[in-house]
């Protein structure tokens, strides 16, 4: 029976029942957009309550030369460029030919929307390419996840090197700051480890007694499109070019950092003492803790890379105020880097819309 507009008591609940579903739409943009603009916050806030701001304005202004920051810039798009070259390799093993530029600028998209939208980013440009190749979301997806595992490796295998090269400065960065002192603490507790073997066991235990469930076989048919994705590398051809592409990709990352070095009176002293291998110890260690830091969901790594490089370089003499100078100019020169790029991949994706539609 229908009530006087026309809608029965059911029909009144199903409209109702969307609505209470929605109510935990909120959740998504908290996680995504809040928390890491909350911890942006908080880190920078932290910063500039530990240095004093006026002397760091008055250390860019006095002695900052722009033109090394420049070339930094510049190096960041090289180190893009190789991204996609690198990217282009496992796509095309899978049988995914998108044009070069489509991938640059599918690069080019991601860092600059991971300013604004921490880690949307590499969901956009997968996003991106497979609808404009008509190729499946996991795939590329998966070839997007193996590219990040490769630069986690990276990063391990440059801790380690510098572990190697700079033991007394990582021991003494670990020691003095909490997170360090943390990070020791985790790695060192045994209950963490049996923890993860224990969850591990408990995921498989679950998979193997509902093995025959919907959710399951749907969940192992996208980890095995996912799967295909991931382990390109491993089986495609041009391995050996995809292990040249991550150690270029890896050394420009590292040069564009020792470059700006050069901008600060301070930094470039530091480029000049032999027993510091020529400023090279000291931007292997500021760089490898800065790429730890980036680990941090933070809009476009503000306040987390710049107290990462802040911490490497106090560990050789930079007071704190130069220290974040050096960390802030560097970061807005990448910045204003990848909204250029950012307004070039939009101008692109434009250009390319009006060609399908001619």
């Amino acid at each position: 029976m229908s009530d006087g507009m026309g809608l029965s008591p059911l029909d009144n609940n199903d409209k109702t029942r969307p609505a209470g579903r929605g109510g935990h739409r909120w959740l998504g943009p908290v996680v995504q957009f809040i928390v890491p603009v909350a911890l942006t916050v908080l880190l920078v806030w932290w910063l500039f309550k530990k240095v004093n701001f006026s002397d760091m304005v008055a250390i860019i202004r006095d002695g900052c030369d722009i033109w090394w920051i420049i070339l930094a810039m510049l190096l960041s798009i090289v180190s893009h460029i190789i991204r996609a070259a690198r990217w282009r390799l496992q796509l095309t093993s899978m049988d995914i030919h998108a044009p070069f530029m489509a991938l640059c600028c599918s690069i080019f998209g991601c860092y600059a929307l991971n300013l604004v939208f921490p880690r949307l980013g590499e969901l956009w440009r997968c996003t991106y390419i497979s609808s404009r190749e008509k190729a499946p979301f996991t795939k590329v997806f998966g070839s997007m996840m193996s590219d990040r595992l490769s630069d986690t490796l990276s990063v391990l295998t440059l801790l380690l090197l510098t572990f190697i090269v700079a033991h007394d400065a990582i021991m003494a960065f670990l020691t003095k700051y909490p997170v360090g002192i943390g990070i020791l603490n985790i790695i060192s507790n045994p209950l963490v480890w049996v923890s993860l073997v224990g969850a591990v066991i408990i995921v498989a235990a679950l998979i193997r007694i509902f093995s025959g469930s919907r959710l399951v076989i749907k969940c192992r048919e996208w980890c095995a499109q996912l799967w295909y994705g991931f382990a390109t590398v491993a089986r495609m051809r041009g391995r050996g070019l995809f292990l040249l592409y991550t150690v270029l990709l890896w050394a420009c990352y590292y040069t564009q950092l020792y470059v700006a070095f050069f901008a600060f009176p301070f930094t470039a002293d530091l480029c000049r003492e032999s027993s510091l291998a020529f400023g090279l110890q000291p931007c292997l260690v500021a760089f490898v803790l800065s790429a730890i830091g980036m680990a941090i969901p933070s809009n476009g790594g503000l306040g987390p890379w710049n107290i990462a490089v802040m911490f490497g370089l106090a560990l050789y003499g930079i007071s704190d105020a130069e220290g974040t100078a050096f960390s802030i100019i560097q970061w807005s020169g990448q910045t204003v880097m990848l909204i250029l790029l950012g307004i070039f991949t939009m101008g692109y994706i434009a250009k390319s819309k009006l060609r399908i539609k001619d």
